[in-house]
């Protein structure tokens, strides 16, 4: 069996939830002095070491999590989720920084709004890695650089260097994205000349479009803005026109193998041999988006590993996506690749 390390951003998720169940707009939601009327409030482990890192405990990979939490009150919390999964060793506990927190606004039919504070991620460094442990694996999947300050400070400086250490000890690198806030300290970064430097280390870049062309073609992204108006970006997007010229930028700057998330609309990947665009499936109740692409790379990463087809690497992530979204955290709607096997034989329908 293949060894995994995941590595990267955690936090805790706090998801409030709605008692409608109908689409709600957020502009119809989102109103000063309005009192909205809401169910029981969720609480459960994020970021991609939580997500990616248990989804992948959970569909049965040898898996080993590396993250930073604060010693505090919502770091217990995240502590004690992950030994329900045999998963906390790889925790730091840092007595100098709180817990990263997340609350996840996530109306019915309506793509989530993120509260964030970083918290602990933003002291996470090279030497929180243990590259002895990651040198023995056959997988490192780091994510979501953009929330976490080391990472992309001075350039991406050590996210650079990290990648290029790993790279070096033969270890297969997988990287994933968090979307870009204009108005913090990571929105000045310039994230296409790091992305430049560090993707000729990354044998599989992960991002969602929306963030990915936010980094790279702030232009064409202006553009998909006015195209949606209120809608989410992905409802308004060609593949052809949109995604495909898109791909091709990122690729030139030296990545192996780019996986593109559509939300909704499903997952776009190319490399310099294929080129495929695998619909998504459609989840039998939609009640929270949170934590579906984390799962569904989770889902990609581990049937590449096990040596399945790209094709069947697809097919099984974005079918994981749409059982993710069956629940209200990230974990509970999760089915197992043998169940999404049999569920895609049986016919399941897509987008």
């Amino acid at each position: 069996m293949a060894k995994i390390i995941v590595a990267g951003h955690v936090c805790l998720d706090i998801t409030p939830v709605f008692s409608a169940e109908k689409v709600l707009p957020l502009q119809k939601i989102m109103v000063p002095g309005k009192l909205t009327q809401m169910k029981d409030i969720t609480l459960s482990t994020g970021g991609v070491v939580a997500n990616t890192g248990l989804a992948l405990k959970f569909l049965g990979a040898d898996v080993e999590l590396m993250g930073k939490i604060g010693k505090d009150e919502l770091g217990q919390i995240v502590y004690s989720r992950f030994q329900k999964y045999n998963a906390e060793k790889g925790l730091i506990v840092s007595k100098d920084s709180s817990t990263s927190y997340t609350i996840a606004i996530a109306p019915p039919g309506t793509d989530r709004i993120f509260l964030h504070n970083p918290g602990a991620n933003d002291t996470f460094s090279l030497e929180d890695l243990d590259f002895g442990k990651i040198a023995e694996a056959d997988l490192f999947h780091f994510g979501y650089p953009p929330l976490m300050k080391r990472t992309y400070a001075e350039d991406g400086r050590e996210l650079i260097e990290m990648f290029r250490r790993i790279k070096e000890t033969g270890t297969i690198t997988s990287l994933d994205m968090a979307f870009v806030d204009e108005d913090s300290e990571a929105g000045k970064a310039d994230w296409e000349k790091i992305l430049r430097n560090v993707l000729p280390y990354v044998d599989y870049f992960v991002p969602s479009v929306e963030e990915l062309c936010a980094m790279v073609d702030k232009k064409r992204y202006e553009e998909w803005q006015k195209r949606a108006g209120s809608q989410d970006i992905t409802t308004v997007l060609d593949i052809e026109k949109d995604v495909a010229p898109l791909a091709e930028k990122v690729l030139e700057m030296g990545t192996g193998n780019l996986l593109i998330k559509c939300g909704a609309a499903g997952l776009y990947f190319q490399n310099g041999k294929i080129r495929i665009f695998e619909r998504s499936y459609k989840p039998e109740i939609v009640r929270s988006g949170t934590g579906a692409g984390d799962t569904c790379i989770a889902a990609f990463l581990k049937a590449v590993m096990d040596g399945r087809s790209i094709e069947t690497c697809l097919h099984l992530a974005a079918a994981e996506g749409a059982s993710c979204v069956e629940a209200y955290d990230a974990l509970g709607g999760l089915r197992t690749l043998e169940e999404l096997e049999k569920k895609i034989e049986a016919g399941w329908a897509k987008q």
